[in-house]
């Protein structure tokens, strides 16, 4: 067996398949048939004498060694593409495949218009986005970049902070009027709570963060639906900025707790471990990096509210 003779077509075949976790995905994603993606894995495997995948009902998965060919394969593709890219930038070309993930609500209102603005800037870049609340692992699904919102846990990412992403405590007005309006973090346990997930709410008091006991009167993985609950009167929440901002606009919903702050988190573009860079992708985050930071077009609007909310709070 001449290991040499291994296609990198047959290679990136196999790729694809893992990435996408299925032939069809696969083949659709490259542009060809499924049954030749089919042949082009099956002379992998023969070639590699390994069996590198299996087929079952939840779909097509990698081998123990399938997994270990398949994240070694994946980067020496990916320093391919930046060889590749170094040509590129010769003559100046931004052009090629990016895949990215995103959170649901950011990505569908803020970022959604910026990369129509990014692909209609650079025609020769190919988008394929996904949306998804999930923390994904950028690698095993073959992402090229992610947009995450807060900590980065995995410290393997490579990451550049974009811009800040400020929480704060919402209620209508109706609600204020008919429950009063809290003054200190303590006065929420006797509220209607609005809660995204298992969130836990950890407000600054004097010089320490304490966390303040709460139970939901709905609970959802959705903050536009938490918005939606919370202009309808139906409890207190917390959301980010970006999705707060109309709704404090509109005077829909009132900042409360000023003097109380809530941890500041971050917009990220995070790329994965153990790859290279291509021109295009640091393009992106550049382009992102300008429309959203440093400081983001979507808080002025909340520091109005906050202005009008501190004001309604001191009259009280």
């Amino acid at each position: 067996m001449e290991r040499s003779s291994v296609d990198l077509l047959d290679v990136l075949a196999f790729v694809r398949v893992v990435e996408t976790g299925a032939f069809s995905r696969a083949a659709e994603r490259m542009g060809i048939s499924k049954s030749i993606l089919s042949r082009r894995v099956k002379r992998l495997e023969q070639q590699l004498g390994a069996h590198l995948l299996t087929r079952s009902a939840a779909g097509t998965q990698p081998t123990n060694v399938g997994q270990a060919y398949f994240e070694r394969a994946a980067n020496i593709l990916a320093e391919l593409e930046a060889a590749q890219e170094v040509v590129a930038e010769s003559v100046t070309q931004i052009a090629g495949p990016i895949r990215l993930s995103a959170p649901f609500s950011f990505g569908t209102s803020y970022l959604a218009p910026a990369l129509a603005e990014f692909a209609a800037e650079h025609p020769q870049v190919a988008l394929d986005i996904s949306f998804d609340d999930r923390h994904i692992d950028l690698a095993a699904g073959g992402f090229d970049l992610a947009v995450r919102i807060g900590a980065l846990p995995d410290s393997a990412l490579i990451a550049r902070r974009i811009a800040p992403v400020r929480k704060h405590a919402l209620a209508s007005p109706g609600y204020l009027e008919r429950r009063g309006r809290p003054a200190h973090p303590r006065d929420l346990g006797g509220h209607d709570v609005l809660l995204y997930g298992n969130e836990q709410w950890r407000f600054r008091i004097g010089e320490a963060w304490e966390h303040v006991r709460v139970q939901p009167r709905l609970r959802a993985d959705n903050g536009e639906m938490l918005r939606a609950a919370a202009e309808a009167g139906l409890g207190i929440c917390i959301l980010p900025s970006f999705i707060a901002a109309p709704a404090i606009e509109a005077g829909t919903l009132e900042v409360l707790l000023i003097d109380y702050p809530l941890e500041e988190a971050g917009l990220h573009a995070v790329m994965p471990p153990g790859r290279a860079t291509t021109m295009r992708v640091r393009a992106l985050i550049d382009f992102l990096a300008g429309r959203f930071g440093p400081e983001p077009f979507w808080d002025p609007c909340w520091v109005a509210g906050q202005d009008r909310a501190g004001r309604d709070g001191r009259s009280d």
